[in-house]
């Protein structure tokens, strides 16, 4: 049974949640996260990067920068930007366009178990960098809070997106436009039956599935391993949505050199496996083993030929994704891309970037490819048979943005 139960935490007053409310600490950078902090004192990337407080010569990973991250939240609370509120779930809808329209996706926010995450019912699809884990650890346990929930999915079921739909009718206790253009809505639920309903419903499921967030997720986990039952320490900030209302975006490559090909030595490296075709302008792929390749400042679909086709039939799951076929039959063997995680000429370019960017990482001397996105379906499976994704395989938007609930221990 899956353990996802109500959260107390610390809120903003609803007036002051658009300029407490940030995006995730790892989508920013240091100059980028000072920019959001500038004329917003009360901004919670002031505590989840703190490193834009401190001199550019700081280690941000040195006891007292923990520290300060610790007097950031205390100054927080003490002004009123975050308040105690009761533990409750709370209904989280966002809402963006993206360019197939607009998309929304509506969940629920509560507190998720350790125990449910070490015990595998909390299915993973990505390794964890050490240092980046131990990073988030440290801060968690100087905290004593988690500022940021993790994305979890699950498989849809109509009965629980009911409940969900019917406890967010009526108007949001908090609403507001960031930044970049997402609307973020909150309903707290307060109706005890259908609280009870929902812990009913997650229960009943038969597993969560970390959508974003693994470092998050992981560092959490270690700090409530072993905690008794009723142990705060043993339950972390999550959001659950189902599958199919998710926007997974591709992760694209671009490469900085031919690897001692030519532009036309490429495209005739490349017939061999694939059938390739010039484009008239840039398009995403349109099918799920399509690549739309810039080379040179011509685009290009890639399409597998029918001796690749048939191989990729009897690969597994795993082999199968856009980003493992390129990786195999491209990257390594035309490119001396050999390890993505440590290749020093190879880039990765969030979808949400647009083809543009991929044109401008290409430039004259290198190439870029699009990639169909990953499915959630393809995300679930490779994490039910205890595998993980290649390195960068997904690109959720919109993001969860960090601190309209901060859960605490």
């Amino acid at each position: 049974m899956v353990s996802f139960r109500p959260v107390a935490a610390l809120t903003p007053p609803p007036h002051l949640a658009s300029e407490v409310a940030a995006p995730p600490y790892d989508v920013v950078n240091r100059d980028e996260a000072r920019a959001l902090l500038a004329g917003k004192p009360n901004r919670v990337l002031r505590v989840t990067r703190v490193d834009a407080l401190l001199p550019d010569d700081a280690d941000p990973h040195a006891p007292a920068a923990y520290a300060r991250a610790k007097e950031e939240l205390e100054g927080l609370k003490a002004r009123g930007a975050l308040v105690e509120t009761p533990a409750r779930f709370y209904i989280y809808a966002q809402e963006m366009q993206t360019p197939e329209g607009p998309h929304r996706q509506v969940g629920v926010m509560g507190s998720a178990s350790a125990e449910d995450y070490w015990a595998d019912r909390i299915k993973k699809h990505e390794f964890t960098l050490p240092q980046k884990e131990e990073d988030r650890l440290r801060l968690t346990e100087a905290l004593r809070a988690h500022m940021g929930p993790v994305f979890l999915t699950y498989r849809a079921q109509p009965a629980l997106d009911a409940l969900v739909a019917r406890a967010a009718t009526g108007a949001p206790w908090v609403e507001f436009v960031a930044e970049d253009g997402v609307r973020h809505a909150l309903w707290p639920v307060t109706d005890a039956a259908v609280e009870g309903a929902l812990v009913e419903g997650f229960a009943g499921l038969g597993a969560l599935y970390i959508a974003d967030g693994h470092h998050r997720a992981a560092a959490a986990a270690r700090v409530g391993r072993g905690a008794a039952a009723g142990d705060p320490r043993g339950r972390f900030l999550a959001v659950a949505f189902p599958h199919d209302q998710l926007c997974v975006m591709p992760y694209n490559r671009v490469v900085r050199h031919l690897n001692g090909h030519t532009p036309a030595g490429l495209l005739a490296a490349l017939q061999a496996r694939f059938a390739v075709t010039p484009l008239a302008a840039a398009r995403a792929p349109a099918a799920r083993h399509e690549w739309a390749m810039c080379l040179g400042g011509a685009w290009y679909s890639l399409r597998p030929t029918p001796a690749l086709a048939a191989e990729l039939a009897g690969r597994d799951v795993k082999a199968q994704l856009a980003v493992s076929v390129l990786q195999d039959e491209v990257l390594e063997p035309l490119l001396g891309v050999r390890d993505p995680r440590t290749a020093p000429h190879i880039e990765f370019v969030g979808g949400i970037r647009g083809l543009a960017a991929l044109e401008r990482g290409a430039g004259a001397r290198g190439v870029a490819f699009a990639l169909a996105p990953t499915s959630t379906e393809e995300v679930m499976a490779i994490a039910d048979r205890g595998e993980v994704m290649p390195p960068k395989s997904t690109w959720f938007e919109p993001k969860l943005r960090s601190g309209l609930v901060v859960s605490y221990f």
